[in-house]
């Protein structure tokens, strides 16, 4: 049987919840169990169609205006950058395996906009582990400037 490969996903959003409020940034890397880094996985989002910006998040991205525009620069469609994101997943060498944190919103935005943009949830299981998502961060790969400060907030939480 083929080993896990652990894949752990950083988002920034413009709202707590996907539907009223859009995904703008995801990062996702795929580990072995030892935490050898496999492969990694970035887009940038357009925002739903008839979403909003949340008051909350909109006061959070006014303090990281370059983060933002950050956000902005080549955003695809989610449609094809979620089936992107499929293909990349079914290309890991192993069993994909979701890391979460429930405390976060990456999985419920991750599994909204895979459910609604390709139908399918592609990853043999997940596991809701924050130890083991805090040990396989992949912050380190986002291409916001913020991100990779340190003792910086981070956007996806509060947004």
């Amino acid at each position: 049987m083929p080993p896990n490969v652990f894949v752990t996903t950083h988002i920034h959003t413009d709202g707590p919840i996907p539907g009223p409020h859009s995904l703008l940034t995801l990062t996702s890397t795929a580990s072995s169990a030892d935490g050898v880094l496999i492969s990694t996985f970035s887009t940038n989002l357009r925002e739903l169609p008839g979403a909003t910006l949340h008051p909350i998040a909109l006061s959070h991205w006014r303090t990281r205006a370059d983060d933002w525009l950050c956000t902005r620069r080549s955003s695809r469609p989610p449609a094809l950058a979620m089936t992107d994101l499929t293909r990349w997943i079914d290309k890991l060498p192993g069993v994909p395996t979701f890391v979460a944190d429930t405390a976060r919103p990456d999985y419920l935005f991750v599994y909204w906009y895979l459910q609604r943009f390709t139908g399918r949830w592609p990853f043999a299981g997940t596991v809701p582990d924050a130890e083991l998502l805090d040990r396989l961060d992949c912050t380190a790969f986002c291409s916001l400037a913020g991100c990779r400060t340190p003792h910086a907030a981070p956007l996806a939480a509060i947004s």
